[in-house]
C-alpha cells in the first residue's frame, strides 16, 4: 500500500531562526515601509512568500559544489559542468550563463526588440514585459480564455490560445513577429501548467510562419510533472523525457535558475541560431561577463549545474506540487476564492471576489496583501492593478485583467507547520474581511512601479 501522507523528501541539517513580531510592531513597520512589503526588512518578515525567486534552501550537494567551484575568468570546469546539465535538458546548441532571468531577456530583448516589433506570449511576467517595452516593442498576452476565469478548474489554464496567435501574426505581419514565447508554467496566470499539445501547436503556426518559438522556462520542472499527470500519453515517462520535448519545440529559451534550478542566484540564455548566439554573446560580454561565466561566480555555476539534476526527481516534484495544493485546498475549504486549481509554485487569492466592494483603482491586491502582514507577519505580493494597470492619456486608470495575490512558497524552505499557520491567518484574514478598505499611491517609478511604490490607506 501506498502511504496516503506525502513527506518532505529530504532531511534538515541547518535551520535558521525566525524573529516574531507583534500586530503593534507590525502596523509601525508596514507604515514606515509606505504599504509596500517589498520595502520591508527581511527580518520583520515571520513566512516570506513575496517570491519563490532566489528563496530555495539549496542541498548539500550544491553547498559542496559551492565549495568545488573553479574560479577561472576564462574556460572554467564548473561552466563545462553548467553547461553539460543545461544541454542535458535542452538539447539547445548555445548556453549563455546570466547572472539571473532579467538579464537573460535583457540581452535578448535588446537584440531583437525596438519600436515596431512585437512579441506575443500566453503571459508575459513583469520583468519581461518591461525588457521588450523598455526597447520600444510591444508585449502581447494571448492567454486562452478558460486561464482567464479564476473560478473554472481546467488541467491546462496557461495555455496559449492557438487561433489567436495566428490571429495577430496575421494582423501585426510575422516580419514584425521576432519571436513568440510561451511561459512553462504561466507565473502571471496564476502558475497554471501548458499542455505538450498546446506547445506543439504553437510550435505548428510559428513554423509556418517562420517565427521563432521560445520558452520562458523558469517553472519547466514543474510544468513537466503536471504535464505527467494530467496529459494522456506521458503518464509512464520521465520528467526529464517530458522536458526534453517540451524544449525539442522551442528555438531558444530564456531561464532564471533561481527558480526550478535551486538556486540563489543565476540563469541563461539557451539558443539554436548561430548568428543570434553570436549577438547575444557580444553584449553578454559588455554588460555580464565573459561567455564561460556570464556574472556569475564558478561556485554558482557548480550550484546551478546540481540543481538542474535535483528538481527533475519524481519524488521532490510529488512533494512540491502536493503541498503547494494542499494549503490551496484547505483555504479554498473555507471560502477563499483562489485561481482554480492550486498551480505549481503559488497560490493566487482572487481578490476581485473576496473584495469586490473594493475597485480596481483602490488596489484591493495590496489591501490583502497588507493586511496578510499586519494579521500574521506573512510577506506575499499583489499581482493585479499595482503590478500591471496602465494609464490612459488621460491618466485614468486601466485595470490589470485579474486582480490576485500571489503565495509564491519557496523550495525546501517551510514545513507542514509553517503551512498549516499560514491557513489560520489567510482563513483569520478572508473571516474579517469587511473591515479591509482600499490604498492609494502616493509615489510609483515609471517601470516596475510595484517593487518600489508607496501607499497610503484610504480613509
Amino acid at each position: 500500500m501506498k502511504p496516503k501522507t506525502i513527506i518532505e523528501p529530504f532531511k534538515i541539517k541547518s535551520v535558521e531562526p525566525i524573529r516574531f513580531t507583534t500586530r503593534e510592531e507590525r502596523e509601525k513597520l508596514l507604515k514606515d515601509a509606505g504599504y509596500n512589503p517589498f520595502m520591508l526588512y527581511a527580518d520583520d518578515v515571520l513566512i516570506d512568500l513575496l517570491t519563490d525567486s532566489g528563496t530555495s534552501a539549496m542541498s548539500a550537494k550544491q553547498w559542496a559544489g559551492i565549495m568545488e567551484g573553479d574560479e577561472s575568468y576564462a574556460g572554467s570546469k564548473s561552466f563545462y559542468k553548467f553547461e553539460s546539465a543545461v544541454n542535458k535538458i535542452t538539447h539547445m546548441k548555445h548556453i549563455i550563463p546570466t547572472h539571473q532571468g532579467r538579464a537573460a531577456e535583457k540581452i535578448l530583448f535588446s537584440v531583437v526588440g525596438g519600436p515596431g516589433k512585437y512579441f506575443p506570449n500566453n503571459t508575459h511576467f513583469d520583468t519581461t514585459r518591461a525588457n521588450i517595452e523598455f526597447t520600444g516593442a510591444e508585449a502581447n498576452d494571448l492567454l486562452t480564455e478558460i486561464g482567464k476565469q479564476p473560478e473554472k478548474r481546467a488541467d491546462f489554464k496557461g495555455n496559449m490560445d492557438i487561433e489567436k496567435l495566428e490571429a495577430f501574426i496575421n494582423e501585426k505581419g510575422f516580419e514584425n513577429i521576432p519571436l513568440c514565447m510561451i511561459t512553462v508554467t504561466n507565473n502571471s496566470g496564476g502558475g497554471q501548467p501548458v499542455s505538450m499539445q498546446n506547445i506543439r501547436e504553437a510550435k505548428e503556426v510559428c513554423k509556418k510562419y517562420n517565427i521563432p518559438l521560445f520558452l520562458d522556462a523558469c517553472r519547466f520542472a514543474e510544468n513537466a510533472y503536471f504535464i505527467k499527470l494530467r496529459e494522456k500519453g506521458y503518464q509512464d515517462k520521465s520528467v526529464l523525457e517530458i522536458a526534453q520535448e517540451m524544449f525539442s519545440y522551442a528555438d531558444g529559451a530564456t531561464m532564471s535558475a533561481k527558480k526550478d534550478a535551486l538556486v540563489n542566484i543565476g540563469g541563461f540564455l539557451a539558443l539554436n541560431d548561430d548568428e543570434l548566439a553570436m549577438k547575444c554573446r557580444n553584449l553578454l560580454i559588455v554588460t555580464e561577463g565573459f561567455p564561460t561565466y556570464g556574472g556569475l561566480a564558478g561556485r554558482d555555476l557548480e550550484a546551478v549545474a546540481q540543481g538542474l539534476e535535483e528538481v527533475v526527481d519524481e519524488h521532490y516534484l510529488e512533494y512540491r506540487i502536493k503541498s503547494v495544493e494542499y494549503l490551496g485546498n484547505k483555504i479554498v475549504e473555507g471560502g477563499v476564492p483562489i485561481i482554480e486549481p492550486p498551480g505549481g509554485h503559488a497560490i493566487y487569492i482572487d481578490a476581485k471576489r473576496l473584495l469586490p466592494n473594493v475597485p480596481p483603482e483602490q488596489y484591493p491586491g495590496q489591501s490583502i496583501v497588507c493586511e496578510l502582514y499586519l494579521e500574521g507577519g506573512i510577506r506575499a505580493v499583489e499581482i493585479g492593478s499595482v503590478m500591471f494597470g496602465k494609464y490612459d492619456d488621460n491618466g485614468k486608470l486601466i485595470p490589470a485583467m485579474m486582480e490576485l495575490v500571489r503565495m509564491a512558497i519557496p523550495r525546501r524552505v517551510y514545513t507542514q507547520s509553517h503551512i498549516d499557520y499560514l491557513i489560520e491567518i489567510i482563513l483569520e484574514v478572508f473571516n474579517t474581511r469587511e473591515k479591509l478598505k482600499g490604498y492609494k499611491i502616493t509615489y510609483e517609478a515609471p517601470m516596475l512601479r510595484h517593487f518600489t511604490a508607496r501607499f497610503e490607506p484610504l480613509k
